[in-house]
């Protein structure tokens, strides 16, 4: 799953991944393009049109459309309402494969406790309520936080792994980061959860960075939990910075497809590139096409890793963004760059006589912002401005202080059994009965 991972963010990344590797970007192909079967998969949940990640990773791993910011829950569950959630929960496919003998497994970028890998075991009226300090108001206190939802999952034998970010949401506020002695843990509880974790056979271990990551062999029956961050992990951009280092998305996914392998039942495992969304939030598009690249390397490492006859693969993202690809730049034009047309490959003008970039956003914080009694604000002059630095922010058109989904429909790529299954214009909900008949978890719906 790529988190926010639109049309117009492939169509980026597949050039921005073939600039980078000095190849003509725009007949690149992205691994995840090259899959045999694909489908547009319409994203809207039960009550908005423009939906978030809690409500349509539910549909995808529940088969049920839900409102927006719940998790494993059904659409008359209210908001913030733990009463509610009694008689309108639903099974994930991973509650079902587990009670089937088979191993289960959650890879992210994003916190263990996002919304995304939550919706494969969690079950809240909030997505917001990742640890014990988050119940707060209402009757929040006779809910479980996410956090403690996952370690006392009650489903076979529980995830044979589950490596993320997200370790704040597990430990106590008197725990000191294993990382920076000036953090700590977010639980109010006394709660150590991630010592819960290791109590529960010899065989569940615990990781906070690469040098443990490392040292585990993915090849036994090490049980594994993986939090290599406070929050989310870093951005690959950004890898480089964290002084205990953090494997990759590929490095985790080729971990946790040997560690799953090992059971002849089978498995079922989500990895999310979760931290595309949150490129784009900050409208920083190369954060996210570079995401997006990194996620296609874990494709690329899961269809060398697997059988095509016998493991289903489904790429897909959980929703859109608003970020565009305009402005009629060259061919060969730098896709983070400003818009060049011409031979003299001077940046074209726009209206107002400065030059512009060919990715923008709809909405963002870098919005020009009219002010009462003032004039018509000014673009800002991105003549002497590098837009391909790392750190360079997308213009964006609406003043938000975080750029906002998109509700345009997302793609599917499948290969593998069932994969035929994958085509159309589908509702996103169906991608669960596509997983499920495949694995033999789901009936085939009867006339």
């Amino acid at each position: 799953v790529g988190d926010g991972m639109s049309i117009p963010t492939i169509t980026a990344a597949r050039i921005y991944a073939g600039q980078k590797r000095g190849l003509d970007g725009e007949s690149y192909r992205l691994t995840m393009e090259t899959l045999p079967f694909m489908a547009l998969s319409k994203t809207y949940s039960h009550d908005f049109q423009v939906a978030d990640s809690a409500s349509t990773a539910t549909a995808m791993v529940t088969g049920a459309k839900t409102n927006s910011r719940m998790l494993g829950v059904l659409q008359d569950t209210r908001f913030n309402n733990c009463a509610s959630v009694e008689g309108n929960t639903t099974d994930t496919l991973f509650e079902l494969a587990e009670r089937a003998g088979l191993a289960t497994g959650l890879v992210s970028t994003a916190r263990l406790t996002h919304a995304t890998p939550a919706s494969t075991f969690a079950k809240s009226p909030s997505r917001d309520w990742e640890n014990d300090a988050d119940l707060k108001g209402g009757d929040a206190s006779a809910c479980k936080d996410i956090a403690r939802q996952l370690i006392e999952w009650p489903e076979g034998d529980g995830f044979e792994v589950a490596m993320a970010g997200g370790r704040g949401s597990f430990t106590t506020v008197d725990q000191a980061d294993v990382e920076n002695a000036d953090w700590s843990g977010n639980r109010e509880d006394g709660r150590d959860l991630t010592a819960e974790w290791t109590a529960k056979s010899d065989d569940h271990v615990y990781i906070t960075d690469k040098a443990g990551f490392d040292a585990i062999d993915f090849a036994s029956d090490a049980k594994v939990l993986g939090l290599f961050e406070p929050s989310h992990m870093k951005f690959a951009i950004d890898r480089a910075d964290d002084p205990a280092g953090e494997p990759s998305l590929v490095d985790l996914t080729k971990a946790a497809i040997t560690r799953l392998s090992r059971n002849d039942e089978g498995y079922m495992l989500m990895v999310e590139g979760g931290r595309i969304d949150h490129g784009h939030h900050g409208v920083s598009a190369i954060r996210a096409l570079d995401e997006t690249d990194e996620m296609d390397q874990a494709v690329a490492a899961a269809l060398e890793m697997t059988n095509a006859d016998e493991t289903l693969i489904i790429v897909t993202a959980d929703h859109s963004h608003t970020m565009t690809i305009s402005g009629y730049p060259k061919r060969g034009n730098p896709i983070l760059g400003k818009v060049v047309s011409g031979l003299d490959n001077a940046p074209m003008d726009a209206q107002d006589g400065k030059p512009y970039t060919t990715l923008s956003y709809a909405s963002g914080m870098t919005a020009c912002r009219l002010v009462s009694g003032e004039q018509d604000c000014v673009r800002e002059d991105l003549s002497d401005i590098d837009t391909t630095e790392k750190n360079f922010q997308q213009p964006s058109l609406v003043f938000m202080a975080s750029e906002t989904h998109g509700g345009d429909d997302v793609a599917i790529f499948a290969t593998g059994p069932g994969s035929e299954l994958v085509s159309g214009v589908m509702e996103q909900n169906e991608i669960f009965h596509v997983m499920g008949r495949a694995s033999g978890l789901v009936s085939a719906p009867t006339e």
